[in-house]
């Protein structure tokens, strides 16, 4: 007996582009990096650090407490043009934007 699999393609997406974000700000690249940093490259070129250590081991932590486990934290992904983790966690791309532009690093602290 012979089996046959049929696999359905969406033809949306051969007829809508993918989203391709522009905005300076928006995030193109990202690499998980030890102790909670992450290395940023965003759409112009940018290139910066972003330190989230003191954040996610706050007790103000707050949805950031999640990515306190190193294995949560590393499963960061860019999507849309923002740095994203699973749980609808992600950070605010023109805010490290601005702060990597100037310094080079966000050293992000808890509120």
């Amino acid at each position: 007996m012979h089996t046959q699999t049929t696999v359905e393609r969406d033809s949306a997406l051969a007829v809508i582009p993918s989203i391709q974000p522009r905005m300076p700000w928006r995030v193109a690249a990202i690499e998980v990096l030890p102790e909670f940093c992450l290395h940023i490259r965003f759409v112009d070129g940018t290139k910066g650090k972003v330190d989230l250590a003191a954040l996610v081991q706050s007790s103000s932590a707050g949805v950031f407490a999640a990515l306190a486990d190193p294995l949560a934290f590393a499963q960061a992904y860019v999507k849309l043009g923002v740095v994203t983790w699973p749980g609808e966690i992600d950070l605010a791309p023109d805010a490290m934007y601005s702060n990597i532009k100037k310094t080079g690093t966000w050293v992000v602290q808890p509120d």
